[in-house]
């Protein structure tokens, strides 16, 4: 049985589904997207994914052309029209169709998708083997868009290496994996991640996990780390929508907490489950 997905005001099975050729999404990489978790047929963090969406499409200069409350009655008949208990839903939203020019067109209609992935989140995870490479995006990685073919090349890279993944470096210092917020773990316990600026995506979950281990009384300092300094360190970690908290047990072939899941990311990745089971809507 085929997928029910959202395109331009219908629900219809995915087969059906077409855009223009001419949208800009396809021609530019003119859209923004956002990805939000599905728990137990519930949405994790929605009201934080809409607001990164909104920010996102008025650096691009475009508005939401939905209301945020038929955004979730969407995303609720999505997940009930494809029962789905645990995964994500994708959407995307474009400047719309138009012929090809690189000046905006004016009064399109704009392209909004949305679709479901069936997929474990909450299963326990026994960590991921990365790889350092340079740095090869765009100078506006906080804007969501779905330009993303520099970290697509930059996972390939690390797969051809036997890898998982790939943490990008600029500048001697790293600044996210290829889909996720960057973390290490110091001896000492203190967290260290990069902090926010127009050079990394401001992750929702990179927000929940900085606030569940304030909560616990952790130290953390938000600054930029280099390679070095991570495969000094006691933990590391990344986070995104759809990995949670997903530890990192190797890095340039060297091993971190005996390269197993260490205790601070194993509890971290606990109570962030618990506490999006509470919380989702």
């Amino acid at each position: 049985m085929s997928r029910t997905v959202y395109v331009n005001d219908s629900f219809l099975p995915e087969e059906n589904a077409t855009v223009s050729i001419f949208d800009r999404g396809f021609l530019f990489a003119d859209g923004v997207y956002e990805v939000t978790a599905v728990l137990d047929s519930k949405l994790v963090d929605f009201a934080g994914h809409v607001t990164r969406l909104e920010r996102s499409l008025n650096e691009l200069k475009m508005e939401l052309p939905i209301s945020s409350e038929e955004l979730l009655n969407v995303h609720r008949e999505l997940i009930k029209r494809n029962n789905l208990e645990e995964g994500a839903i994708y959407l995307q939203i474009t400047r719309g169709a138009a012929d090809r020019d690189f000046a905006f067109p004016k009064d399109t209609k704009q392209t909004i998708v949305l679709f479901t992935q069936a997929k474990p989140l909450s299963a326990p995870k026994s960590g991921i083997r990365i790889i350092s490479a340079p740095d090869i995006r765009w100078g506006r990685r906080d804007i969501k868009t779905v330009q993303l073919l520099a970290p697509s090349l930059t996972k390939m890279i690390a797969k051809a290496e036997g890898k998982d993944d790939a943490w990008m470096v600029e500048d001697g210092f790293v600044t996210e994996g290829t889909s996720c917020n960057a973390y290490i773990v110091t001896k000492e316990g203190k967290i260290i991640t990069r902090d926010l600026s127009t050079s990394i995506l401001h992750g929702i979950t990179r927000a929940a996990i900085l606030k569940l281990a304030a909560e616990m009384d952790m130290e953390i300092e938000e600054r930029a780390f280099t390679i070095k300094e991570a495969q000094q360190a006691a933990e590391a970690f990344v986070t995104a929508a759809t990995a949670f908290v997903n530890p990192v047990i190797e890095i340039d072939g060297v091993e971190l907490s005996g390269g197993a899941p260490g205790p601070v990311v194993t509890r971290l990745s606990q109570l962030y489950i618990e506490e999006s089971r509470k919380a989702a809507m």
